[in-house]
């Protein structure tokens, strides 16, 4: 059957491209713009090998990470992509280079938890124990707050 351009289902939303795409493709380029090799500043076609997607979703992945903002880059007289030169503070924390308080907040909750199972008498075992319950108990949301200040240096004033 011809391809007409009709949307089959108008009323249903579109697949999600974030996790299969887009965010694969963020992650080649963040990875590939942090490395001295190419300059801060690889060609599209470096990132299609890096990113293990088809060059038709990495250029399409590509226009919407920069129309997100997540991204810079270069592009040619025709307005095709040729060369990334940026990526945003919030791109290097979607792609992992650098900490989110969520993340940060998992983190130490791990730690605890292997601390607690690792320690060597039962004395910090239960020390361990102890300080994890207490950091579950704060709970997800105030502790990426706890985090987020740590990250950012905040330390609050004593009163």
């Amino acid at each position: 059957m011809p391809e007409t351009g009709r949307v089959d289902a108008p009323d249903q939303p579109l697949p999600d491209v974030w996790f299969t795409r887009d965010l694969p493709v963020l992650r080649a380029i963040a990875r590939l713009v942090d490395e001295p090799r190419y300059g801060g500043a690889p060609y599209l076609g470096q990132v299609v090998p890096a990113s293990g997607l088809p060059r038709p979703q990495v250029v399409s992945a590509a226009r919407a990470l920069v129309a997100a903002g997540y991204v810079e880059a270069l592009t040619n007289y025709a307005g095709e992509i040729v060369r990334f030169t940026g990526i945003t503070a919030e791109a290097r924390r979607l792609a992992g280079l650098w900490p989110t308080p969520q993340g940060e907040w998992d983190r130490l909750l791990e730690q605890l938890a292997a601390r607690a199972a690792n320690a060597p008498s039962e004395v910090e075992r239960a020390r361990w124990r102890a300080m994890a319950e207490a950091a579950r108990a704060v709970g997800p949301q105030d502790g990426a707050l706890l985090m987020s200040a740590l990250i950012g240096g905040y330390v609050p004033r004593a009163r």
